[in-house]
This record gives structure tokens, sequence and C-alpha cells, in this order.
């Protein structure tokens, strides 16, 4: 699965939800990638579209234009069946670092992340 969007938002510590994590964005085509933890769960949230999944076991690699997500192929129901979500974005250079940071505490202890 494919999503265009004009930049990633990301949020470490959302203090007014709990200190939630939170990735997201906006496709080009309407559709809302949601990556979010609270700081005491044991798993990660995705919603994408209508459903909400709890996942664990993720692969997640950062680049200055795009954000590959890769799930287990049993988990494969939250990207509509495919195991990887490639997500081409247009963050400016300024806010990756925020962005990585926030993958890193939203995959903490349930997935891998890479930084290229």
């Amino acid at each position: 699965m494919r999503i265009t969007a004009t930049l990633l938002l990301a949020n470490p510590c959302d203090e007014e939800e709990d200190d939630m994590a939170l990735l997201c964005c906006h496709g080009s085509a309407g559709e809302m990638f949601l990556m979010t933890r609270f700081p005491d769960e044991e798993e990660l949230e995705i919603t994408l579209g209508e459903e909400p999944y709890l996942l664990r076991d993720l692969k997640v690699t950062l680049s200055a234009k795009h954000l590959l997500v890769e799930v287990a192929a049993a988990d494969a129901d939250v990207f509509g069946g495919d195991d990887v979500l490639e997500i081409e974005h247009a963050s400016d250079a300024a806010e990756l670092a925020e962005i990585g940071e926030t993958l890193r505490i939203l995959l903490a202890g349930v997935g891998t992340l890479a930084i290229n």
C-alpha cells in the first residue's frame, strides 16, 4: 500500500492526551494514517481508515522522503491486505529529528526503527 502525503506530523509526548506519542499524516487521496501509543501500553495502535489495530513486531524505516512501515503477514489487514505501507512525504528536514524521536518512543519494545 502507498500513500503520498505533504508532511508527517509528530508529537513525542502530547500532554493534553495523557502523554500519548503520535505520528500521523493525511494522504493526497484523502486517507489518514495515525500511529499512537500511550506510555503504559504494550502495543502500538495504527489507524488507517475506520478501524484501529493494536500491533507488535513492526519494522519502520524513515528517510528524508519516505516512511516504510512493515507488519507481520498475520497483521496485513491493517493495510488492506498488504504487509507494507510506504508513505512518500515532503516533510521539512528540520522536522525529521522530532519524527525520529517520536518513532523511537512509539516503537520502544514493540518494533525496530531504521533511519536512513
